[in-house]
């Protein structure tokens, strides 16, 4: 068994010291309970959805080098001090200058994993990725990680599982997003969010609904299912410049069974026990093991319909003439 936890939280905007502060104070909290893998969300250190906003420079001046930068340092300390895998997101600044939403994991022994987007759409100064991640840990267990968006492209879980991975890190700063599908998520109005005390029934019914964990159940299961992965979902929750985040932290067995989740739209962190066990013969794991990869070349070749990342998120135009 290995204990994991997935965080959600409300970052603050620019301000990479309050929210090292938070993953922090959550880490401490882990610790307590016997955790042994923490995972927070997408870009927590340095925040989201505003830096669609900034110029190259503003971006720039958030980023920093990893694993040299002191997010990634104070994120190693963490895992030393507490000896537990420590998973946060920030704007990693590359040695050849480009930048890019990254992912960092830093284990107790000191070494440091780290994940670029593949799909990223948040700034036209950030790049995406072009590798897939997996790679061993001190606790005999193979973790992948995918951001956001390129988990809901069902080849990459695919490849990622092929390559290993165990457990995936999922991290995010979705739901309440006004997506170009007409029946996926939507946007929720500010209002909830600021009405929350006065109202908490109004907010939790907004996230627990088709444009939060409604949405998320109709996908992300089956990414844990298919491919025989448990699954360590994080994501932001509240207000996020002017869309609201809905939590709904999860972690998911290697049969898409949710373990632990939260409903609340609040701060919170979930816990469960993994129990690698269940992998050999899960469901997803024989179907695997039942391919035919002989037939899947078509999977390669360009439909000719491709869009950019950022394209893809926020064009209101079809693909289909």
């Amino acid at each position: 068994m290995i204990r994991c936890a997935a965080v959600q939280f409300q970052h603050v905007p620019n301000d990479k010291s309050a929210n090292l502060a938070q993953i922090e104070r959550w880490c401490q909290a882990a610790a307590e309970q016997g955790v042994q893998i923490i995972a927070f969300p997408e870009m927590c250190v340095t925040g989201y959805w505003h830096v669609r906003h900034l110029d190259r420079d503003g971006v720039a001046e958030l980023a920093e080098p990893i694993p040299a930068g002191p997010a990634t340092q104070k994120l190693q300390d963490l895992a030393s001090r507490f000896q537990m895998i420590v998973a946060a997101g920030l704007i990693e600044l590359a040695e050849d200058g480009q930048l890019y939403n990254s992912y960092v994991v830093a284990q107790p022994d000191g070494t440091v994993n780290c994940h670029r987007k593949l799909h990223c759409f948040i700034s036209p100064h950030m790049s995406s990725g072009d590798q897939y991640t997996t790679f061993d840990t001190q606790l005999g267990v193979k973790l992948g990680v995918l951001i956001c968006w390129d988990n809901n492209l069902t080849e990459n879980a695919r490849i990622t599982a092929l390559a290993g991975a165990e457990i995936l890190l999922a991290p995010h700063q979705t739901g309440g997003t006004a997506s170009r599908s007409p029946h996926a998520m939507g946007k929720i109005d500010p209002k909830f969010w600021h009405e929350r005390l006065q109202n908490p029934a109004a907010l939790q019914a907004e996230t627990n609904g088709d444009k939060g964990r409604g949405w998320l159940l109709r996908w992300l299961p089956s990414r844990a299912h298919d491919n025989g992965m448990f699954i360590l979902f994080s994501n932001g929750v509240g207000l996020d410049d002017d869309e609201v985040r809905t939590g709904n932290a999860m972690i998911l067995d290697c049969y898409g069974r949710i373990l632990a989740e939260q409903r609340e739209p609040t701060d919170a962190m979930v816990v469960a026990d993994v129990d690698l066990g269940l992998l050999e013969n899960c469901t997803g794991r024989r179907w695997i093991r039942g391919r035919r990869p002989e037939l899947y070349q078509p999977l390669t070749v360009s439909s000719g319909e491709e869009l950019d990342p950022r394209e893809a998120r926020f064009s209101t135009k079809s693909t289909r003439s």
